[in-house]
């Protein structure tokens, strides 16, 4: 069975930069690890904003600056960036929290094999739960999952209710241990 790995959204905005947590910070290594261990493809993608970001409907209700393209925060974390180099990748630039884009992206690279899909990343409560959901709409009897230990959301409260609520849409939760 062909395995597909999402990392969503390693970026330092979201790590150590406007919108970083000390959650956030402590999930780097083992998110890192995910990646260096993988093997199968893997899909890296980048929440997109640009200068008009304050001006869309997303800065109006969140009006922090981030991951304007081509900043510094808009950049994969160093330690995630060193875990990928040498990996094929595949990068998913977004301007929402699910990419519509890639489902057809994993079917492609899915080909005729039967796969599963591993996501991990930043922020499970907004953009990871979207990715899922959005992955496990389009392949409904494919295996979805998500490494809880590689994952950390908003605040430790809405981590755990995106978890409880990707579990109610049967995506499965890796547990740490």
């Amino acid at each position: 069975m062909k395995r597909i790995l999402v990392v969503v959204d390693m970026q330092k905005d979201f790590i150590d930069g406007s919108l970083g947590t000390a959650e956030a910070q402590a999930i780097v290594p083992a998110a890192a690890e995910k990646i260096r261990g993988f093997d199968g493809d893997i899909f890296v993608t980048y929440d997109t904003h640009f200068e008009n970001y304050l001006d869309t409907a997303e800065g109006k209700k969140l009006p922090v600056e981030h991951c304007i393209k081509g900043t510094d925060g808009w950049r994969l974390d160093v330690n995630i960036a060193e875990a990928l180099e040498g990996k094929a990748y595949t990068a998913v630039e977004k301007n929402t929290f699910g990419s519509v884009e890639l489902p057809q992206l994993i079917k492609e690279a899915a080909g005729d094999e039967e796969f599963s899909v591993e996501l991990i990343g930043l922020c499970t409560d907004i953009c990871v739960v979207s990715n899922a959901l959005v992955i496990k709409a389009n392949f409904p009897e494919v295996p979805v999952s998500v490494d809880a230990a590689c994952c950390a959301g908003v605040t430790p409260a809405a981590h755990d209710a995106a978890l409880a609520t990707m579990k109610s849409c049967q995506i499965d939760i890796i547990e740490e241990g």
